[in-house]
């Protein structure tokens, strides 16, 4: 019990000083002049690969198991790319009050917005499905200032002070966010409205396996199970940084499975296509997805994969 006691203490240490040292960073990179701060950003990314062994052993662990064809070095160089993305959309993301409207538009070049009005002239609203990749924040930002109404489905971050600097951030742009958990509610009175519902799905959860990468992973059942109760369209939108703040948004329809009656099955089918949608993605660019994220941890604890 003692031991448990003091695992808990440290972790909760480990949030509120991981917390501050995020809100330290924001505030450093806020008053940065431009010409420093995408430097900076890669700078940043390289630094916490070399010194976060967690991360790192993480994220060079599951490259190699999605991408097993590829050479050591093809795997390291990824991994510190993806840490470099990261850090710099970080710092991106803390300045973008800096930006105007009409920049944060400019940014962002969509390929299949039709499909979007498409979707919400059925009058059902629509669940756009997306991922931590690219900069999905960005995407956000430009769907509400082309005029779209849209809420957010969002993890909390681990402290609770770093949750309202980041949702402050999202706010400031009309884009409302609901705590994964607690929004079912709210995501089908969004719906009833005819807005747009952005859901965030490539993280590991207990719900249901679902294939990723050729290995059963952990899925949120969540997009699947509200477009078989609600008849919203589901469509998948992804925003690949293309260049120094360019960006490329492709938004497309979702090829639905013939409904079979049976919940369960159905639900299995869809999350299956969003799977493999998202993982398409992440092929163009893998260096623009969260590899430091423990994707497969479910099913390594049910011992499926090792």
């Amino acid at each position: 019990m003692a031991k448990s006691n003091s695992l808990a203490l440290r972790k909760r240490l480990e949030r509120k000083i991981g917390g501050a040292a995020l809100r330290g960073v924001a505030a450093v990179v806020r008053a940065m002049p431009e010409r420093f701060a995408v430097s900076f950003g890669r700078r940043l990314g390289r630094l916490i690969f070399r010194g976060s062994r967690k991360y790192r052993e993480r994220t060079l662990a599951n490259l190699r198991m999605a991408f097993p064809e590829w050479s050591d070095e093809r795997v390291r160089d990824t991994a510190v790319a993806v840490f470099e993305h990261f850090a710099r959309t970080a710092v991106r993301f803390f300045r973008v009050d800096r930006l105007t409207d009409q920049q944060i538009v400019d940014s962002v070049k969509f390929e299949g917005l039709d499909y979007v009005k498409s979707a919400t002239d059925k009058g059902k609203g629509a669940l756009v499905i997306t991922a931590h990749f690219g900069d999905w924040e960005r995407m956000a930002q430009a769907f509400t200032l082309l005029g779209y109404k849209i809420s957010v489905v969002a993890r909390d971050a681990n402290e609770e002070r770093t949750t309202q600097m980041i949702n402050a951030v999202r706010n400031r742009h009309g884009i409302e966010v609901f705590s994964r958990g607690k929004a079912a509610r709210e995501i089908l009175r969004r719906l009833a409205k005819n807005e747009i519902v952005g859901i965030l799905t490539d993280q590991n959860t207990r719900e249901i396996l679902v294939p990723f990468f050729g290995f059963p992973a952990g899925t949120n059942e969540a997009p699947a199970a509200l477009h078989l109760r609600t008849g919203s369209p589901l469509i998948t939108a992804f925003c690949e940084e293309t260049g120094t703040d360019e960006y490329r948004v492709i938004v497309e329809p979702l090829d639905m499975p013939v409904p079979s009656g049976d919940k369960d099955a159905d639900i299995l089918a869809i999350m299956t296509k969003i799977n493999e949608r998202i993982e398409s993605a992440i092929r163009r660019c893998p260096e623009q997805w969260l590899w430091m994220h423990d994707r497969w941890r479910w099913a390594r604890e049910l011992g499926i994969i090792e």
